[in-house]
């Protein structure tokens, strides 16, 4: 694979690093050749400082490493995306990302990436049990309320299906997901294990 990497005149290649369970950016940085062999040794995180002109290994000093999960070349090769588990925050301000600063935002669209929030908002209520939310009020409550509600809302989604109601649909499909969320939290489900199974079964095809 090394052979195939178009380094530049400096020797180095261009690293965008992305969490490989919720697909977020993480930061973007530059291996040389042998930064690059050392990641693929390891099987963790390896750079190459321009400020430093030194190598350096990602969590070494904070404990926060990333342990990879795949390299991918871009077309031309001179360009990859390193697809990590991290072990902490990837910026060294402490936060998950270092693409936090929005310099041009537009009407909001539905994406994906809402999923991964939603996720460490549950997991964060059954930890903390804050009075007077509503996710709380389902732990509280127990597998029983949690599943009677999965119910109740597929059902919901199946009457506006059958009324031909777009709006309705979309709405209770919401409230669907995020109870099934509860639900995968509840039961010690990664919802990423969901997905990594739907991405098997899309292979097998």
């Amino acid at each position: 694979m090394i052979d195939n990497i178009k380094f530049d005149d400096a020797g180095l290649v261009t690293a965008v690093v992305q969490d490989a369970t919720t697909k977020e950016v993480l930061t973007v940085a530059y291996m040389n050749k042998e930064s690059l062999k050392k990641t693929i040794e390891s099987g963790e995180t390896w750079f190459y400082s321009r400020s430093r002109q030194q190598l350096w290994h990602k969590g070494a000093t904070s404990g926060h490493t990333q342990k990879v999960v795949s390299i991918k070349a871009d077309c031309d090769g001179d360009a990859i995306v390193v697809e990590v588990l991290p072990a902490g925050p990837a910026c060294h301000n402490g936060t998950t990302s270092c693409f936090t600063e929005v310099l041009q935002e537009n009407a909001k669209v539905g994406s994906v990436g809402i999923i991964p929030e939603l996720v460490k908002i549950i997991e964060k209520r059954e930890q903390e049990m804050p009075e007077g939310a509503y996710t709380t009020y389902l732990f509280e409550k127990g597998i029983d309320k949690i599943c009677k509600k999965v119910g109740e809302e597929a059902t919901e989604v199946v009457i506006g299906a059958k009324n031909r109601d777009a709006e309705e649909v979309k709405w209770e499909a919401a409230d669907l997901m995020y109870h099934l969320l509860v639900l995968l939290q509840e039961q010690k489900v990664s919802v990423f294990d969901v997905l990594h199974v739907l991405e098997k079964r899309h292979e097998e095809k």
